[in-house]
């Protein structure tokens, strides 16, 4: 099976670079700190933005939804950036990851709403 969709040659580059991408230090952090709530609820309301965006543009469902998702996880893979930075608190897979469940939650309640 060949695959020669864009997205997998953008993901395929993005991951490694995003993994490589010369973080000074990383955050040591619990899974459940006061800020892993912000980071869920954020990303989910930029999430259901970034979709609503999309669709008042006049984009398709598929091209809204991506553009929903990528907008919420590339602030939060830029925050995460940002607080790895020498004299930040450092890179959190831990935050990055509820990031992404934020993300993932507020696109499905707005798909909800809106079906």
């Amino acid at each position: 099976m060949v695959i020669s969709s864009p997205r997998f040659y953008i993901l395929s580059l993005f991951i490694p670079v995003l993994i490589c991408s010369g973080c000074t230090h990383v955050a040591n952090d619990s899974w459940t700190g006061k800020d892993k709530s912000e980071h869920f609820v954020g990303s989910a309301i930029l999430a259901a933005a970034g979709t609503a965006y999309g669709e008042h543009q006049g984009w398709n469902d598929a091209r809204s939804r991506s553009f929903g998702l990528f907008f919420s996880i590339g602030l939060g893979a830029g925050k995460e950036l940002y607080d790895s930075r020498e004299a930040g608190s450092g890179w959190s897979w831990k935050d990055f990851a509820w990031d992404v469940a934020g993300a993932a939650v507020g696109y499905g309640a707005y798909q909800a709403i809106h079906n």
